[in-house]
């Protein structure tokens, strides 16, 4: 049996201290409403110390990466500092987006708005370097019966695409891996949206890792046990809230969790 997955996910924005531009760290709550937390590696490194399974970076300035030289610096750093499974989005585009991240050091590439212009890229991408290494990144809302539609650029678009629609789409275009982010619950520490994951990794074959609402280690169990997930990823959680992730990961295996306890 596979180990389900506790990953940090690192929010980039650029902003401006003293006379440089700088990637730092934020948080939000239902996509907006940003803190700065601070430097990213560092808080990389820190992921790392207490047994993250991998991490997630998305820059949410989505910058075109062939002219984003400190994306591109940001991820070789982080990736020279710590030895777990890197993700990075934000911004991809092209196929030789993916070769310029992956030469910097990423595991995987997560895409999300470009999906909707060319769906290609996923199947090229797939093709290229492999499913396992395609994720597909998909934010949504559910109305008032409670299911769930697509959002886009950064939820200031809302699409009549049913979430199950577009999940099973981009999986049969070649996507290895979904992450789905409830925006409503971004930074809220309500809880996961644990019936939309059940219902999305009970349709699809690749692994399932949902976002937005952990505020309690009880919301990584109910992402586990309720939703199916294969991965939780989670940003406030682990930038805010005392118990950091070697804490959760015991309640987690406490609860019947199969999940990895040490290096």
């Amino acid at each position: 049996m596979l180990k389900k997955r506790l990953i940090p996910k690192l929010l980039i924005k650029y902003k401006k201290l003293g006379s440089k531009i700088k990637p730092v760290l934020v948080t939000t709550r239902s996509f907006l409403d940003e803190i700065t937390v601070g430097d990213p590696v560092s808080q990389a490194k820190i992921y790392e110390a207490q047994f993250a399974d991998e991490l997630i970076v998305l820059n949410i300035d989505s910058y075109p990466i062939a002219l984003d030289d400190l994306r591109l610096k940001l991820v070789e750093r982080i990736a020279d500092e710590v030895f777990m499974p890197l993700t990075v989005g934000g911004g991809v585009q092209t196929i030789e987006d993916f070769q310029l991240l992956f030469e910097r050091g990423a595991d995987k590439i997560s895409i999300n708005t470009i999906m909707f212009e060319d769906i290609t890229l996923i199947s090229k991408a797939a093709y290229r370097y492999g499913s396992q290494c395609v994720v597909a990144s998909i934010d949504f809302r559910t109305d008032k019966l409670g299911v769930a539609y697509v959002v886009r650029d950064r939820a200031k678009t809302v699409t009549d695409i049913k979430l199950i629609d577009w999940v099973q789409k981009v999986v049969t275009s070649g996507a290895g891996e979904i992450l789905i982010t409830d925006v409503d619950r971004d930074g809220s520490s309500t809880g996961l949206n644990w019936a939309v994951c059940q219902m999305i990794a009970s349709s699809v074959p690749v692994p399932v890792i949902i976002s937005g609402g952990c505020g309690l280690a009880q919301h990584f169990i109910e992402g586990f046990q309720k939703g199916l997930a294969e991965g939780v990823a989670a940003g406030t959680f682990f930038c805010f809230r005392d118990q950091n992730l070697m804490e959760t990961r015991s309640h987690i295996r406490n609860a019947g969790v199969s999940i990895r306890m040490e290096t």
